[in-house]
């Protein structure tokens, strides 16, 4: 089915449980130091003289603590998820992005207002580690970690589809956890039961109000009213076998649900190493489908778009890879049985692709954008193992080993007019506003405006990748030599020497020229009603 209830509420229930077990955890800790038990007393001065022994007088050891608890302290994890809020409400998530700020909100209330009530002095340390003041219990750097890795857990489980991942991530978020934790009882600044209370607190809260606030129960679903008197029935799936950990599984889910919204059960194409996915849309065209579903990355929806533009047939999306940057664009769901309603029940969208060419590139289309320099190379050096373990982090740690990209010289055509030479690191056309982690490089852009934007990134010198970074997250508008932007409907970029070029976040090859042609509204995909 498209959507599993009872998986949902299944997760809903772990969650409150979970919340529930963590919750009874700080009031059973709480009341322990109450009542001054004395078991506990004696293992929180046991375990605090251990760690205070083995670290104190080691300065190299101390300093990278500190610098630990420096980088983990509760205002930066506080800010940080604030951002994440904000992003989630730009991205039309108002609940998520207000179950995020209400948590901080009160993490930032309830950890001093305890400490207050406690009023636990920290260790008494004649010679003390590290210098800190305050209260000891709870841990307000437990709290925040608590807070960030329930967070953390439950956004990934929001947004990523592969089980494999989930888990990966999931236990990277549990070792940075652990990691601010130990850091306190190292530091000796904090007793164990400090610590224990400080992660129970700083989870349950944004456990609890997920339960709460956080969506669960999936739209009503069933087969949409259509404009005409027969609905289309017959469907076809393009699909990269690559990006599913189990395909019979996803072959019987898209079955299952295509029958319940009366679609004929679905034919399917795998794509190849070699192919990914000309061929056989090709193939799906020519058995008469009424709709394609592109199930798997940027790549797979790209191919698939390039082929059914000008058809008139619909492209659904069920987004399977790690940037899913055209299902980003277009608000679809980023789950694949949610994803797989919307294509199944949702409606037609005419978007603009974008014709494109150039040297030792075939003739082609892509819905996103292209790139060439910089932003290539960082496409070309996330290798899919990386972006498998890592997600779309895999890019920051790709940009990071690009960061010493050189310059060079680019010349840029718009709408037939005379080229305009910049000393540019990368250059972009786009359909589309958001790249990777949201961030808008192209705010204005517009996938059915009929217009193509470019923006050519010029830093320079290192520092002034600082302030380029700074004014396309906060969307500013202002052009000048490090950060030039342009507007048309036919773009010509090139450069006398071969740049690294990418179409939709994958690498194409180098090459010196790439020219972009908008086609208005040639391209019908599956959006939500």
């Amino acid at each position: 089915m498209a959507y599993d209830v009872s998986v949902l509420a299944a997760r809903r229930r772990a969650v409150l449980t979970t919340g529930l077990v963590l919750l009874a955890t700080h009031v059973v800790l709480s009341w322990l130091i109450s009542i001054g038990w004395s078991p506990l007393g004696d293992l929180d001065a046991n375990v605090t003289r251990s760690a205070y022994d083995l670290v104190n007088g080691h300065r190299r050891v101390v300093r990278a603590l500190e610098l630990v608890a420096l980088v983990s302290q509760p205002t930066l994890v506080h800010a940080g998820l604030v951002v994440v809020a904000i992003s989630a409400v730009a991205r039309g998530r108002a609940r998520v992005g207000g179950w995020l700020a209400l948590s901080v909100l009160l993490a930032a209330v309830l950890d001093p207002l305890v400490k207050v009530a406690f009023d636990r002095p920290r260790p008494p340390w004649v010679e003390p580690s590290t210098a800190i003041g305050g209260l000891s219990f709870p841990s307000g750097h437990a709290a925040g970690a608590g807070l960030l890795v329930a967070a953390a857990v439950l956004l990934t489980h929001m947004s990523v589809a592969s089980r494999m991942r989930r888990r990966s991530f999931d236990t990277g978020w549990l070792l940075v956890g652990v990691a601010i934790g130990l850091d306190r009882l190292l530091l000796a600044v904090h007793y164990p039961s400090d610590v224990l209370a400080g992660w129970a607190l700083g989870a349950t809260i944004p456990l609890l109000l997920a339960v709460a606030i956080v969506p669960w129960q999936p739209p009503a679903t069933g087969p949409a009213p259509t404009s005409t008197r027969q609905r289309p029935s017959r469907l076809a799936v393009v699909l990269n076998p690559t990006k599913i950990d189990e395909v019979g599984a996803f072959r019987r889910m898209v079955g299952e649900a295509a029958v319940k919204h009366g679609w004929q059960p679905p034919s399917f194409y795998e794509t190849t190493a070699d192919d990914p996915g000309s061929a056989m849309s090709e193939a799906a065209l020519a058995a008469g489908t009424d709709m394609v579903i592109a199930a798997g990355g940027d790549g797979t929806v790209r191919v698939v778009c390039a082929e059914l533009a000008r058809t008139g047939v619909p492209v659904g999306i069920v987004p399977l890879g790690t940037g899913n940057l055209l299902a980003r664009n277009l608000h679809l769901p980023l789950r694949p049985a949610e994803a797989l309603d919307v294509a199944l029940s949702g409606q037609d969208r005419a978007i603009d692709a974008v014709e494109v060419r150039g040297d030792e590139l075939p003739e082609t289309c892509f819905t996103v954008m292209a790139g060439l320099g910089f932003d290539a190379a960082v496409m070309a050096g996330a290798s899919e193992a990386l972006k498998a373990q890592l997600g779309w982090r895999a890019y920051v740690v790709s940009a990071m080993r690009n960061f010493r990209y050189p310059a060079s010289r680019v010349e840029v055509s718009v709408d037939d007019g005379p080229f305009v030479r910049h000393r540019a690191r990368t250059v972009v056309v786009g359909n589309v506003g958001l790249l990777q982690a949201g961030i808008p490089l192209l705010p204005d852009a517009r996938f059915d405006d009929g217009r193509l934007d470019v923006v050519v990134v010029a830093p320079q010198r290192a520092w002034g990748w600082v302030s380029v970074v700074l004014r396309v997250l906060s969307r500013g508008r202002t052009t000048d030599a490090q950060l030039a932007r342009m507007t048309g409907s036919t773009v010509i970029v090139r450069t006398p020497t071969p740049q690294a070029r990418q179409l939709d976040g994958d690498p194409i090859g180098t090459g010196r020229e790439l020219h972009c042609r908008v086609l208005a509204g040639t391209l019908l995909v599956r959006v939500p009603r």
